[in-house]
């Protein structure tokens, strides 16, 4: 069964995500100094987590589904790859479709480190923990401890002279170096694999009474994973080189619980909320809204307002691209819907 609310969830992520790029890439570098920006970049830096960590759910869920239809888990596993696969090829093909509309150094434009390349790699480290176990619960136990353990050697592996004779390429996808990408497999491999675990125990629900039961333990856990990671933020650093906001173990908990926490949120926003919802729509074309938004907002296309909007215009020009970009998703699926039937379905279908 499909859960609404994940898409919901997905659809306030691509909202998130939305801000996040349109008020850097928009704002006037003078009117960023200041609570409110501040609150917001805080709130941005939460839609990639979210991203990895509901792709985490969905390859889990994924998993499970293929299983009950009589797929054997060496099949299932194959699937997983060959999907996680598929994202890493379409980390390159988004590169390449900004470099011919931006244009600039084709090798580096290329070869730039961005989420669905950390996404990809995730999803296989993920697809092979997963065939490490032979149980459900073997399988979760895998995730949960690979979770903790790139928590936990993020600082350590970020400030080793070790990596520095790799290739730039590769040392790119475990260092962020300015310029070749902010996205690493150190920590952020970390939310997808702590989606999976959440995952593998979501698919056990056989009836609304269990999923109600598992939201409201989820309620819990996060609660405590999140009060953990900022109770462990007041005592003194485990490692002399490490920033709170990129490498520390304690934000990554503190982000990894709030993540939790929000599953059983949006669960109880759509129990209440029975009508028709714009973000569960926004979150079933999450792929297409980042794949266009993107360049939409960094690229040249938009090039003549980057960094010359004040905060008030940033916040006015992100409500109207959010929306228009809502529309580019509904128009996308009439596209779709008429190329799969040869006639255009209602407006309202999703």
């Amino acid at each position: 069964m499909r859960r609404g609310y994940i898409d919901w969830l997905r659809g306030m992520s691509v909202v998130i995500m939305i801000e996040a790029h349109t008020l850097d890439a928009w704002t006037r570098l003078d009117a960023r100094h200041n609570s409110t920006y501040g609150w917001a970049m805080i709130v941005a830096g939460f839609a990639a987590p979210a991203f990895l960590f509901l792709a985490g759910i969905a390859l889990a869920l994924a998993a499970g589904s293929r299983l009950r239809r009589g797929n054997t888990a060496s099949e299932t596993a194959a699937l997983a790859r060959r999907r996680a696969l598929q994202i890493f090829g379409l980390a390159f093909l988004f590169r390449l479709q900004s470099w011919l509309i931006s244009g600039g150094d084709p090798v580096q434009a290329m070869l730039k480190v961005d989420i669905l390349n950390i996404m990809g790699l995730s999803m296989l480290a993920a697809a092979l923990l997963w065939s490490a176990g032979r149980t459900r619960w073997d399988r979760a136990a895998w995730m949960v401890a690979a979770t903790v353990a790139v928590a936990m050697v993020t600082p350590i592996v970020r400030a080793t002279p070790l990596i520095s004779p790799l290739p730039d390429p590769i040392e790119w996808y475990i260092r962020p170096i300015p310029g070749r990408g902010t996205f690493t497999l150190f920590p952020w491999s970390g939310f997808l694999l702590a989606g999976v675990a959440i995952g593998l125990w979501l698919d056990t629900a056989r009836s609304p009474a269990v999923e109600r039961r598992i939201n409201v333990a989820l309620a819990a856990i996060g609660l405590l994973v999140a009060a953990g990671g900022y109770a462990a933020s007041f005592l003194p650093a485990l490692y002399r080189d490490s920033s709170f906001w990129t490498t520390s173990p304690t934000f990554f908990f503190l982000r990894a619980g709030i993540l939790i926490l929000s599953l059983p949120v949006a669960y109880a926003w759509n129990a209440l909320w029975t009508g028709r919802s714009v973000l569960q729509e926004f979150g079933q074309a999450s792929l297409f809204v980042y794949w266009i938004h993107v360049e939409l907002a960094y690229g040249v296309l938009s090039g003549p307002i980057h960094k010359t909007l004040t905060l008030g215009q940033a916040f006015a020009a992100y409500a109207v691209f959010a929306i228009a970009l809502f529309g580019a998703a509904k128009l996308k699926n009439q596209v779709v819907d008429w190329w799969n039937t040869g006639r255009l379905q209602p407006s309202g279908a999703l």
